[in-house]
């Protein structure tokens, strides 16, 4: 198990460099005061940090309100005076009939600063093989037979979902600070994913393709096959993703890998950053089962290796606030509206009975806290892991006592030891949902 600073992950958020302009239709007199506020309340402390695009989705057991709760929050958004853009990544037709409009692969407006495009796995194979022919077409490296592969042939494979997920993401939110000349031109952007298990797949990639290219490379620089290969296959990839706006002309293979891999360290970063992405839990109060797995999917995202910002729950019967907030401590909680019919919603009413706490929570200065603490006195490291119990949770040493493998909830991460802290295992303790590991 590994349990590296907690640092949250990507995948290959670099691969598609179009982005979506929805600014060109808006109209020029619209007023931005709005806007400009509410924006300011969603910087960081500090306020100097250049602006960009926030990522913002939900986790949560099947039936809990994920779906709703990210029409809502698009819908709040929008309302605030921010530039929102609703991502629907399945074909189950709830947002649609709480829309009450039909939702395409383009961007299209539904309302004033709202827009929503629905994205397909099987469309977004074609765009990466196309420009894969292309570069192919001007370097001649497989003499012609990428040329004959159709691509409305191929089909979506498992695991295909998770990869392309993240580069239609990049699209809209550009991982990527180094790009140059990036303006983004959305100020949300709010994924409704596949599902829950999929999207912490999302957030780990990042780091677990590090971990892979660390041993892909030994591979390609140190075996006779690597050495024959191994440059011809990583120059198409790398001028087919366009990994950054640099020439590729009179780069090494040993270049090429640096720059993967400092790629991939930035976009492994991009989900710790509370300034441009927010996660979600969502629950139904009154299914038990519900709050249970709010709370696994909570200690999962902490394995994949980001944060939790709050939970949210439907306002049905709020009987059982004291007993929630309990629960999900120290998370902030609050409820959204509840909505009774799809077909006839009040859109006017419903974002107006918005409790403050929702609209704070959604839009306002991130409470993120540590999830792993060095007690550098005792020699102990404390994670903090809800929704697990001590059984569940296995760990593991390499590389001579310098790190901390972790294993629970199907999410394996690593922690580095500080060096006045490195030695191995001495015992461990699970006390109110914190394993304490003590080191000697």
């Amino acid at each position: 198990m590994e349990f590296s600073t907690l640092r949250p992950t990507s995948f290959q958020l670099w691969l598609f460099r179009w982005n979506p302009n929805p600014r060109h239709l808006l109209p020029r007199g619209r007023q931005l005061c709005s806007r400009r506020r509410t924006l300011a309340s969603m910087q960081d402390p500090g306020g100097s940090s250049p602006k960009h695009t926030r990522l913002v989705t939900f986790l949560g057991k099947g039936g809990s309100g994920k779906t709703t709760a990210a029409v809502l929050a698009a819908k709040l958004c929008a309302k605030q005076g921010l530039l929102t853009c609703l991502i629907v990544h399945s074909q189950d037709l709830a947002v649609e009939q709480l829309m009450g409009c039909k939702i395409g692969n383009s961007p299209a407006m539904i309302s004033e600063n709202l827009y929503a495009v629905r994205v397909e796995t099987s469309k977004m194979l074609l765009e990466p093989l196309d420009r894969m022919k292309r570069v192919d077409a001007r370097m001649n490296l497989t003499q012609g037979i990428l040329e004959g592969v159709v691509g409305e042939e191929l089909g979506v494979l498992p695991g295909m979902d998770s990869i392309f997920s993240s580069l239609a993401l990049h699209k809209y939110v550009n991982f990527l600070p180094s790009e140059k000349n990036y303006s983004p031109e959305y100020d949300i952007v709010i994924y409704d994913g596949i599902s829950s298990e999929e999207m912490l797949r999302l957030l780990g990639a990042t780091e677990r393709i590090r971990w892979y290219l660390k041993y892909v490379r030994n591979l390609a620089e140190k075996t006779d096959i690597g050495r024959l290969t191994a440059p011809s296959i990583l120059k198409l990839a790398y001028e087919s993703l366009k990994l950054n706006a640099d020439p590729m002309e009179g780069k090494t293979s040993n270049d090429i890998w640096n720059d993967i891999e400092q790629i991939l360290e930035i976009a492994s970063a991009y989900y710790s950053d509370s300034s441009r992405f927010r996660c979600f839990l969502s629950m139904d109060p009154t299914r038990p089962m519900s709050v249970m797995s709010a709370l696994r999917y909570w200690g999962c995202a902490i394995q994949a290796g980001t944060q939790v910002f709050g939970a949210f729950a439907f306002a049905r019967n709020s009987s059982s606030v004291q007993e929630i907030k309990e629960k999900i401590s120290p998370l902030c909680f609050a409820y959204l509206p509840y909505i009774s019919s799809y077909p006839s919603v009040d859109w006017d009413e419903t974002l107006n009975s918005f409790s403050k706490d929702a609209k704070q929570l959604l839009v306002g200065r991130s409470h993120s806290f540590d999830s792993v603490l060095f007690d550098q006195n005792q020699k102990a490291v404390t994670l903090f892991m809800p929704g697990f119990d001590k059984s569940e949770i296995k760990l593991f040493q390499y590389r001579g006592g310098s790190e901390l493998l972790v294993e629970a909830g199907d999410q394996r991460r690593v922690i580095r030891l500080p060096i006045g802290m490195q030695g191995k295992v001495g015992g461990a303790k699970f006390i109110d949902r914190n394993l304490i590991v003590s080191l000697r």
